[in-house]
């Protein structure tokens, strides 16, 4: 996907991922993670989820990656919080009480500029990218986070129907992706309601990643 793609979905307002209320996968299984009350979480491809408010009053931190300037300064904006903006490397950061979202290509960030994140919550990155780049995402990521644990959500459709995004991902995926370094637990499979945007019938998944001993 090229970042005009999502940079015009932006300005144009075309964020139907953007979910109004919390996800209730992430109220339910986050504390299957057992991050530490005063961990770190990383949300790559954050947007201006609800999600990340939800974390932080849960006590986190979070740490952000997103393409949109535009998507952080009405996060920011809707959280009703100061924000100091700075140069780091390739990005933009900005950085508010126990926030910090870093504005450019996910793949420029490096874990020295990242800092330390006590576990990754992916709902809306890994299925944004179309399966080309899937397997260059999870290398970076690992990398990125050095292997913190991870709480997954995707989805399974018939992509010939719908082309994505969100693209489809199926468990099998996950694992090519992943097992060489997760322990990977299923948590729960959901029916989307009325389908994939109406068009068709498709499961929601979420899963627990938990770094392999040794």
């Amino acid at each position: 996907m090229e970042p005009s793609f999502w940079y015009n979905r932006w300005q144009t307002n075309q964020t139907g991922w953007h979910e109004s209320t919390v996800n209730p996968l992430l109220i339910t299984h986050f504390p299957s993670l057992n991050v530490s009350s005063v961990g770190r979480v990383f949300v790559p491809l954050c947007g201006k989820s609800l999600d990340l408010g939800w974390l932080m009053s849960q006590g986190y931190a979070v740490a952000g990656a997103e393409l949109s300037e535009l998507a952080v300064t009405q996060l920011f904006a809707e959280l009703r919080m100061e924000t100091r903006v700075s140069e780091v490397g390739k990005h933009r950061l900005f950085r508010g009480e126990k926030i910090d979202i870093f504005v450019g290509d996910l793949f420029d960030l490096s874990r020295d500029i990242l800092g330390p994140v006590d576990a990754v919550y992916d709902r809306a990155a890994l299925v944004a990218l179309p399966e080309a780049m899937r397997k260059q995402y999870a290398a970076h990521l690992k990398a990125l986070t050095a292997l913190a644990h991870q709480l997954v959500i995707g989805y399974e459709y018939d992509q010939t129907i719908v082309p994505g995004p969100p693209f489809s991902v199926t468990s099998e995926e996950l694992h090519r992706h992943y097992s060489d370094s997760y322990t990977l637990t299923p948590l729960a499979r959901i029916d989307v309601p009325g389908g994939l945007k109406g068009k068709c019938p498709a499961t929601e998944h979420i899963w627990r990643l938990e770094k392999l001993p040794g």
